[in-house]
């Protein structure tokens, strides 16, 4: 059956589970990731492994830490973010031919891994779900030899109006250190909004929507608007960009601007891009060398661990075990409300291992630090009106649970086993007997 019509994606065992998902969608009140989708459009990867699609472009991700000059610095940044769009938003359904839906992570579920390239060093990443009503994940990924450093945390919320709509909250920031200087610099990155393409199809993909802001304690500021296909004319994931400096310059007026389609390429010119004006670069994502991420064995992975804690329902998944699946799957959300009955009845809660949120009584980060002290002031320029005006919701700790950051003095202690009540966690037992696998039909 043609891609083009209705269910023309979905392979012919699934057409009556993916109709009846479509229904429930349309009718579905509440949060939509909640909801359990036909397995072939199930993923094996947890969200919470998400968090490494920020910095596989390892070397996009290190050039502005080696250029002086503080706009092409600014610039770097921006070329750096656009060109994450790909991996964060495109490469699943590139690989898969469709955008699949990932294992909602439980509360301390960790990602742990490392990038190794020679001359840029090491690079660490730390994910971890810190919140799981509302679902938040914390990130830190860190590249001590180039002085850079990228965290933040992302909820995602999603809704059906004609289709999928994911409303993301959070921030990141990014730290870095020009050559020669001593002085941080920080970046305030918020997160575009998303809808899903192509659902009726079973063939979906996701768009980036409204826009992004990047502002900077150096004093440059940057918009990314996105744009997908109209019904007429347009191409998929598409935007424009444009970088001034606060004071001299404006959206209008540019020292660059970046247009073209962040899933494919995009080009770099000066001012405001037209015609007359000077081409700089072409960037491809499609062809942007990207860095394998190195994990663990899963055998020295701890509980918590995605990977290991998720083993035996990405098996079901990979064939097709309904059965497998759900069995498995239930066994590690019945383990986490029991986990949660306990911890209130006997008042306390869930040790997050490597983030906190500034000023509380058992982390080491305070409201005063200095990255703090950026964030505050970038945030209250983002979310004022002047001198540009930006639809963030500002840090709304409200909708996430809090603020979360590393917390430098928990990552140096932090070693496996990352907790006590890790297996209790899961409903594994400490000889890590396990339900025996189910199967679907006779």
């Amino acid at each position: 059956m043609p891609a083009e019509v209705e269910g023309g994606a979905v392979p012919a065992s699934s057409r009556g589970s993916w109709t009846s998902f479509l229904k429930s969608i349309a009718s579905f009140n509440g949060d939509l990731s909640s909801l359990t989708a036909p397995a072939f459009i199930l993923s094996s990867q947890s969200l919470v492994e998400f968090s490494a699609y920020w910095t596989e472009n390892q070397e996009l991700w290190i050039a502005p830490t080696r250029e002086p000059d503080p706009a092409k610095r600014a610039l770097l940044v921006l070329r750096w973010l656009i060109n994450t769009l790909h991996q964060q938003y495109c490469s699943r359904s590139e690989k898969y031919g469709n955008e699949k839906k990932p294992l909602n992570p439980f509360l301390g579920e960790l990602f742990l891994g490392h990038w190794e390239e020679g001359n840029l060093g090491r690079t660490e990443l730390v994910s971890e779900q810190v919140s799981h009503h509302p679902p938040v994940t914390a990130y830190c990924i860190t590249n001590e030899k180039n002085r850079i450093k990228l965290q933040g945390y992302n909820g995602q919320r999603a809704s059906f109006s004609r289709t999928i709509h994911v409303k993301q909250v959070g921030h990141s920031l990014l730290t870095l250190y020009p050559p020669g200087s001593n002085e941080p610099e920080t970046y305030l990155i918020t997160l575009p909004a998303l809808h899903v393409e192509n659902l009726i199809y079973g063939a979906p993909f996701i768009e980036c929507e409204k826009y992004t802001h990047v502002v900077s304690s150096s004093g440059y500021i940057a918009k990314i608007d996105y744009a997908g296909k109209g019904w007429l004319s347009g191409k998929k994931n598409s935007f424009n960009a444009a970088l001034w400096k606060e004071g001299d310059g404006s959206e209008k007026h540019p020292l660059y601007s970046l247009e073209g389609q962040w899933n494919d390429t995009f080009v770099i010119k000066e001012g405001d891009g037209g015609k007359r004006n000077k081409e700089l670069e072409t960037v491809s994502a499609k062809t942007t060398r990207l860095s394998k991420l190195i994990l663990p064995p899963l055998e020295q992975q701890d509980v918590l661990e995605s990977r290991r804690a998720w083993n035996n329902v990405a098996k079901c998944i990979e064939r097709g075990d309904l059965d497998g699946i759900s069995l498995y799957k239930s066994r590690i959300e019945n383990a986490q409300r029991a986990l949660r009955k306990k911890e209130a009845d006997e008042h306390r809660t869930w040790k997050r291992t490597f983030f906190s949120q500034p000023d509380e009584q058992t982390g080491s980060i305070k409201s005063t630090d200095l990255l703090e002290k950026h964030f505050n002031k970038l945030a209250k320029d983002l979310t004022s009106g002047q001198p540009y005006s930006s639809a963030w919701d500002g840090a709304a700790p409200d909708k996430t649970n809090g603020v979360w950051r590393y917390d430098a003095a928990k990552g140096r202690s932090a070693q496996r086993p990352f907790h006590a009540d890790g297996l209790e966690a899961l409903g594994e037992t400490g000889n890590n007997i396990t339900p025996p696998t189910a199967t679907t039909g006779p």
